[in-house]
């Protein structure tokens, strides 16, 4: 709605976009602004992520006593995030039917960048005390809050926009940005570790990835807000393919699709921290090589998960989507057995862990996001797959580094077989259950 006169941010995004008529754009361009979005998500979340094994444990919980409790506490914080993101999701859906997806965008991307720069000048724990704890979680909440904002429908206008025969491969470009964001930021902090001494680093040297975070950020909004701008972005969004709706409609019309998609991809996010994160942890903590050589070990990681994620597309428009998914949760649960053991076999058997994790997380992951989309009616497809998302994230990976760590460090490393053997169970449980309601509703009108 206009105030006294005033054109809404959805009135400019319309205008915007009739400027735009005469230059449609291909799904190879609305592609690339997709994986550029998701770069910047997952760089964030990556930054802070490595931060939270290299650094906070030392910097803002020294007071914990040793090392593990320290980690332990950092990964708590870490968890926040997730928590967060629904909210996000709740208050910017608002904004997005109120003010429009621009301004929604815009004001997400900044909260982001902001507090994922605003980390750059944390302080230590020696000069302010508890309140250097306090603006670590504040931070991380701003993250979590902004990032459920970031949803913005691009994946869902890539997949509409996809050729016949070609949804898998373009189901799995989105996916790209998370080994793309993770390459980066390794690459940003093991430069740091490795040329750096341990005081210069622990002082000022792991500050510089944050500020590049900002930067990615504006990038990011800009190559959005292009594509929502966009004639083709403008049609879905009229017949309300890309319109959000009402959090609780959206619930009480698709509740249990939102849960059943939130458990689908499981498998691959419950093993997504356990090759970026918690094992940095490990090696930090337990030893086996220094922390700068397997930061470097994991960008080769990362780009063996790249070539895993196009393969994905391959096969998933080959075999479908969700046998792919299937048989990825297969693997990640055959996968389980051996882990332990390569994580304590040193060097060459912790590199072994982060290259075939890698690779198998690349063929689950490619084809992790939007399993069960096609559940959600036309005009709850947007709403309700983010709200998929924010519940897949949270049950799937919000928890995985502190509770993985928490087992290995009380129990013994065995534990993270069963860890990622039940997020495979539930990816499987989560799939077949959606093939039985398939077909039953298939089946029911002509049993009528």
């Amino acid at each position: 709605m206009s105030i006294a006169g005033t054109p809404t941010s959805s009135e400019f995004e319309r205008d915007a976009r009739a400027m735009h008529d005469d230059k449609p754009l291909s799904p190879g361009s609305i592609a690339i602004g997709v994986i550029i979005g998701r770069m910047s998500e997952f760089f964030d979340f990556f930054v802070y992520g490595l931060a939270s094994v290299l650094v906070f444990p030392r910097l803002v919980f020294s007071f914990a006593g040793d090392p593990v409790t320290a980690t332990l506490m950092s990964f708590a914080v870490f968890s926040l995030a997730f928590l967060a993101r629904p909210v996000g999701s709740l208050v910017f859906m608002w904004i997005d039917r109120t003010y429009g997806r621009g301004t929604k965008l815009t004001i997400a991307l900044f909260i982001l960048g902001g507090s994922t720069a605003s980390l750059a000048f944390l302080p230590s724990y020696e000069s302010v005390g508890v309140w250097a704890v306090v603006m670590l979680a504040v931070f991380r909440l701003g993250q979590g809050f902004a990032l459920g904002g970031a949803w913005d429908g691009m994946a869902s206008l890539l997949a509409m926009n996809a050729p016949q025969g070609q949804r898998g491969w373009y189901a799995m470009m989105p996916q790209l940005g998370a080994p793309f964001g993770f390459a980066l930021a390794s690459a940003l902090f093991g430069y740091f570790y490795a040329n750096l001494s341990d005081q210069d680093f622990l002082t000022w040297g792991w500050r510089y990835p944050f500020f590049v975070a900002f930067a990615i950020n504006v990038v990011a909004l800009f190559a959005r807000l292009r594509i929502v701008a966009s004639r083709e972005f403008g049609e879905l969004f009229e017949s309300h393919e890309l319109r959000a709706r009402p959090v609780l409609e959206t619930i009480s019309v698709h509740g249990r699709d939102i849960l059943l998609g939130a458990f689908v991809p499981l498998a691959s996010f419950a093993m997504f921290h356990l090759v970026t994160i918690f094992p940095l942890s490990w090696v930090t903590l337990y030893g086996g090589q220094s922390a700068g050589e397997f930061l470097f070990v994991q960008i080769v990681g990362a780009m063996v998960g790249l070539g895993a994620v196009v393969v994905s597309g391959a096969i998933a428009d080959r075999i479908g989507r969700r046998s792919q998914l299937m048989i990825g949760a297969i693997i990640i649960a055959v996968f389980s057995f051996s882990a332990p053991f390569l994580l304590e076999a040193g060097g060459k058997g912790q590199d072994a862990f982060i290259i075939i994790g890698f690779g198998i997380l690349g063929l689950s992951f490619g084809q992790a996001s939007g399993a069960v989309s096609s559940r959600f009616g036309r005009e709850y497809r947007y709403t309700g797959s983010a709200l998929t998302s924010d519940l897949a994230w949270l049950v799937g990976a919000g928890f995985a580094p502190l509770v993985a760590l928490g087992l290995a460090s009380e129990f013994g490393i065995i534990f993270i077989g069963g860890y990622l053997i039940s997020g495979a169970i539930c990816t499987l449980a989560a799939l077949t259950l959606s093939r039985i309601l398939d077909a039953a509703e298939h089946q029911a009108p002509a049993g009528r």
